[in-house]
């Protein structure tokens, strides 16, 4: 996208919020570009891949580890990478989920 497309595509936005968005040009350009403000390691992508197997949300999979959500939460967002415990339970969990679904059901 050009810059007189960027310049077009915020000034729509801001008219339509009725004010002014710092940052937001720059936002538009980093959108038009690809870049992304995070990056994500397949181990990241494992975390959340294994609990969307088990079909467990983020703090029931965090019970499930013995974690706080937040460490769950941080690294499916890409903000920290998980603990080992947390990949090994999620190469299980995509490996077996119906025996990890079966002991989140009875625990």
């Amino acid at each position: 996208m050009n810059q007189a497309r960027l310049d077009q595509v915020a000034a729509a936005i801001e008219a339509d919020a009725g004010e002014p968005i710092p940052g937001l040009r720059q936002s538009l350009a980093e959108m038009a570009a690809d870049q992304r403000g995070r990056s994500y390691t397949p181990e990241q992508l494992a975390l959340r891949e294994a609990r969307t197997a088990l079909r467990l949300s983020q703090p029931a999979f965090a019970t499930l580890l013995g974690t706080p959500v937040g460490t769950v939460r941080d690294g499916e967002q890409g903000r920290s990478s998980p603990p080992g415990s947390a990949l090994l339970v999620a190469r299980l969990a995509m490996a077996h989920p119906d025996i990890l679904r079966e002991y989140v059901e009875a625990g």
